[in-house]
């Protein structure tokens, strides 16, 4: 009899546990899978960043042809109209057709789907559904959940005060929504709602919207959101939503202290972050504890302290991404079987899916100089601006740039910063440059295709020797 049920038990199928879960089976380990959802594929595929694209994609097409964007390429409409209901059932067919591609995965690689949520017994048993299963190797992958903001209710069915899960459900195109945070997610949804026809105002405790990335492009996003007519109140604290028949009155009031004011809404969407979801695991009993932010420590491999248990994605430090977690399943699965499963944290790309996009690999220009002492004279920094660039000067897409940061003596890029429609695309290019520990110069005698925004991306790192052709 075997000593265990399974060699590995991953809690959570979300990008990070179903990928873990698939190719730890394709590594031969006996391998199951607890996910108490309905559906697998975790908060990504069900409701996070696949249905938010296909909104995203949907209310793109619609603007473009109420605002007259078909009209200026010759393309006559008659009255255009949104069936909003239909914009929401094609995306719920896209999460319909991944979700249900994953549980075809499962069969495929004969990964055990155990429907439940899983509660550590021991290190090396959980409860799932009342039913206690064993593994040699339990992997921690069960992502994250929304920040709350204290003295603030969310009720997504209401449709009033709702989180990102009710944002992407609502039934009707709010006159007017106040985000609370400028982020990814604050600033995704809210564009999809403002082009369908809301008036959009965001609230962003700090001075700059999209923490995290790089000076020049959290700049940049301020004025090109303001272009398109989101309202944007930074430096402002929100200190209370009251609602009262179907509307909600935010009080707010500058960052660092003084007079309150009153914002009206009709759907306030609360997005200022997400937390790591620890809350029932049972991490007592196997005493995991967690850090200061709510995270599970692991080392390189992503083992925890306690053996036989490790963990990726959301639970560990580390940006909260989809490919970053994926990629973590990957390594994590093939570091139990024995073989060496390796992520390179220095380059994960980020992506917010506005229009235009905005990306980011590697080091923003604060953060390579911090690294540098101060020491402006040890970095090199290159901007081009895509109103340079053929193809999006065809395609009437003039904002944004392509920002390349490299190491002044070694010409090594560091990082590289994009806004461009296809942002998301090209930053691709740059990260499988920075793996391979790519120069400025690599990147600069590399043939592009023309005309292409990747272009862009050639002519910034030719400005790093001061020697772009088209500015």
């Amino acid at each position: 009899m075997a000593e265990y049920d399974y060699d590995v038990l991953v809690i959570g199928a979300g990008p990070g546990g179903y990928v873990a879960a698939i190719r730890a089976a394709q590594l031969g380990l006996k391998t199951a899978c607890a996910e108490g959802r309905e559906t697998l594929g975790g908060t990504c595929l069900n409701v996070g960043c696949i249905p938010s694209k296909a909104l995203l994609h949907g209310s793109e097409k619609f603007e473009e042809a109420v605002n007259g964007t078909f009209a200026s390429y010759g393309i006559k409409t008659g009255p255009v109209e949104l069936d909003l209901s239909a914009m929401q059932q094609q995306k719920l067919d896209s999460v319909k057709s991944l979700t249900g591609g994953i549980e075809f995965l499962f069969k495929k690689n004969k990964v055990t789907w155990l429907k439940g949520y899983a509660t550590f017994e021991d290190a090396h048993s959980v409860t799932v559904a009342g039913q206690k299963v064993s593994a040699k190797h339990i992997v921690i992958a069960t992502g994250s959940s929304v920040t709350p903001l204290p003295g603030v209710t969310v009720d997504n069915d209401a449709g009033v005060v709702v989180d990102s899960t009710g944002a992407l459900a609502l039934n009707r195109v709010p006159d007017h929504m106040v985000v609370i945070g400028g982020g990814v997610i604050g600033l995704e949804l809210g564009s999809v709602w403002r082009r369908l026809g809301a008036k959009v105002t965001v609230v962003e405790y700090l001075d700059q919207l999209l923490p995290g990335m790089d000076g020049d492009v959290r700049r940049e996003a301020a004025k090109i959101f303001k272009k398109q007519g989101m309202a944007l109140k930074l430096s402002t604290k929100v200190t209370g939503v009251a609602v009262d028949g179907g509307k909600a009155t935010l009080t707010v009031e500058p960052s660092a202290g003084g007079a309150a004011e009153t914002i009206e809404a009709d759907c306030v969407l609360v997005a200022i972050g997400r937390k790591p979801n620890t809350d029932g695991l049972g991490l007592d009993k196997i005493g995991l504890e967690l850090n200061k932010r709510g995270q599970i420590e692991t080392d390189h491999d992503f083992r925890t302290k306690v053996d036989g248990v490790w963990a990726i994605g959301d639970v560990i430090p580390g940006p909260m991404l989809a490919h970053k977690a994926e990629d973590e399943g990957i390594a994590v699965a093939e570091n139990i079987a024995g073989l060496t499963g390796i992520v390179n944290h220095d380059v994960i790309p980020g992506v917010v899916y506005t229009f235009p996009e905005f990306a980011g690999v590697g080091l923003t220009q604060e953060a390579a100089l911090e690294k540098a002492g101060g020491d402006q004279s040890k970095i090199k920094v290159s901007k081009f601006p895509m109103l340079a660039n053929s193809r999006a000067k065809t395609n009437h897409e003039p904002d944004g740039f392509v920002k390349v940061i490299a190491d002044a003596q070694t010409d090594r890029v560091l990082g590289v910063w994009a806004i461009a429609s296809v942002a998301g695309t090209m930053i691709a290019e740059a990260a499988l440059a920075m793996e391979f520990g790519a120069t400025s110069e690599d990147i600069a005698y590399t043939c592009h295709a023309h005309p292409t925004h990747s272009e862009a991306l050639k002519e910034a790192a030719m400005g790093i020797r001061e020697k772009p052709i088209h500015m």
